[in-house]
């Protein structure tokens, strides 16, 4: 081994500086090879399909315009004596939107695209309201100048509305891709989608929907507000002339209120909403949550006859109540089963009263009973008023009691007014309903009786009435209440057109010792200091 190690070592001096070279050209071959062709390196990240990029661009451009518009995409313009905002907003079937606060709002099948326009009316801006007033002669130019301002606001709407796409997608687009030249691309998407959707609702236009609008609110119960559309030509100037005819009757019912005698609730006022007899008229329950709404009230008190025969099938009927907006208080009347009455206890924001419990509510102590007879039962004789005034007896004697105990009660509530005229002295006030009619009455021994109206309209009994004769219109009350005293401290009455009338009336009282001039009594009703009445 030794020799041919040697002879190896031999072989490679002798070959010199050529043999080493060629024994490592191999090597340096390889080498370069490999510079110049790199060993493919497996990806583990594919390149983003082409349908996905596109998907994710439109996302991009969608979300980035719907927060563009949500943020600035609105412009504040008079219309009129009215201050109004209007926005467009994304939607799947379009149309417009007329918010009239407190009045409720319509609706317009006015074009179809995926934009919809919304118009807040505000409020009534009082010096402008108040020179129409004065000045009647300028309702006859009104119309011109509703619709130059209509016209002035759309064409502010639509720049601030392009302005505010195209910042909306771009910014995002930067956000998201952060490269100037895709979020550019986001942003001319955007407008590009606008302008289509701009066409669209210009293809589709349709002035005819002016003539089919669909109420809500309110305005459900009186559509005339708008005036009788049906009257007027179906051309574009319908709009203008409608608008015009809507600023002029709220004009016309500021004017109203400013002759309301002046009460100004306090913030601190407790407002209560008077209900009773809604006898299973479901339009009852969007007025109540209009009502709530609109006047901030704090406590709703149904004083029964909730129903028409108190069956279990009716009890859905009432489901609507969690929902209103306030507690809602009731008491059974004459409609209303036990049945009615232990489904009504399983339903939340709900305080059912009988036997003259009494429960604290929204600042005030009130105390109720059921009504004892329950009418739609004829296996029953009906034992009348007697029976009524067992009740009411009953009924002030538990107010008696609670006075008694340090807890005396603000408000009592029966349904039939022959038992609530039998707590006259025990409490400052007292609701009732039954006969379908608004009274308010000061008894004998100082306690105030609130009778409400049916705030259902008498419910199916308003197909029944004879020709010519005017059907029941739903009534309902407010009551403004001092916070500390708990006395009475103004109400109003609203009634509206019962079935197929449109009118709407409201109208505020103030009792005796709180009108212009009075001496304010600041007393309480007469009361003995105990025992019963």
């Amino acid at each position: 081994m030794a020799r041919i190690r040697n002879a190896t070592a031999r072989m490679r001096r002798a070959a010199g500086p050529v043999g080493r070279t060629l024994a490592r050209t191999p090597a340096t071959l390889l080498r370069h090879y490999r510079a110049r062709h790199p060993h493919p390196v497996p990806e583990l990240v594919h390149p983003p399909h082409p349908y996905a990029r596109a998907l994710g661009m439109v996302a991009v451009v969608l979300l980035g315009a719907w927060l563009g518009l949500l943020i600035v995409g609105s412009v504040r313009t008079p219309v009129g004596p009215m201050d109004t905002k209007m926005t467009l907003r994304p939607s799947a079937t379009g149309g417009t939107k007329i918010n009239v606060s407190p009045l409720g709002a319509l609706e317009l099948e006015s074009h179809r695209a995926p934009i919809r326009l919304d118009v807040d009316v505000d409020r009534l801006d009082p010096v402008r309201a108040q020179a129409l007033v004065d000045h009647p002669e300028r309702f006859s130019g009104l119309q011109d100048e509703v619709a130059a301002d209509v016209v002035s606001g759309t064409r502010d709407l639509a720049l601030r509305s392009c302005i505010a796409v195209v910042s909306g997608a771009t910014a995002l687009g930067l956000a998201v891709y952060r490269t100037p030249r895709r979020a550019l691309a986001a942003g001319g998407t955007a407008l590009a989608l606008l302008a289509a959707s701009g066409l669209t609702a210009f293809a589709t236009w349709n002035p005819k929907s002016v003539l089919e609008p669909k109420f809500s609110g309110l305005l459900a119960s009186a559509p005339s507000l708008v005036g009788n559309a049906r009257s007027i030509v179906t051309e574009f100037d319908v709009y203008q002339k409608e608008l015009a005819r809507l600023v002029t009757n709220v004009t016309k019912l500021y004017d109203a209120a400013s002759t309301l005698p002046q009460y100004a609730a306090d913030p601190t006022t407790i407002r209560v909403l008077h209900v009773s007899d809604i006898h299973l008229n479901p339009a009852a329950w969007q007025i109540i949550g209009s009502l709530v709404e609109q006047y901030d009230i704090d406590l709703i008190i149904d004083s029964g006859d909730t129903m028409d025969h108190g069956s279990a099938a009716e009890n859905a009927f009432l489901d609507p109540v969690e929902d209103l907006g306030a507690p809602y208080v009731w008491v059974r009347g004459n409609h209303d089963s036990e049945a009615t009455q232990a489904y009504l206890e399983g339903l939340e924001n709900t305080h059912v009263l009988d036997d003259g419990e009494a429960v604290s509510v929204a600042g005030l102590r009130i105390a109720g009973i059921g009504d004892p007879q329950y009418t739609p039962d004829r296996s029953v004789a009906a034992e009348g008023d007697p029976a009524e005034e067992i009740a009411g007896a009953t009924l002030a004697s538990a107010l008696w009691s609670q006075r008694a105990r340090g807890t005396p009660v603000d408000v009592a509530v029966a349904h039939n007014p022959v038992a609530a005229r039998m707590t006259d002295g025990a409490v400052p006030l007292v609701l009732a309903g039954h006969v379908h009619h608004q009274e308010m009455e000061v008894m004998e021994r100082g306690t105030r009786l609130r009778i409400e109206g049916s705030t259902g309209g008498s419910g199916l009994r308003a197909v029944e009435v004879d020709e010519g004769d005017e059907p029941d219109p739903i009534e309902t009350s407010v009551l403004y209440l001092d916070r500390d005293t708990k006395h009475l401290q103004a109400w109003d009455e609203i009634r509206l057109g019962g079935l197929g009338l449109t009118k709407a009336e409201v109208s505020r009282h103030l009792p005796e010792e709180n009108t212009p001039g009075a001496t304010p009594s600041g007393t309480p009703p007469a009361t003995r200091s105990g025992g019963g009445p």
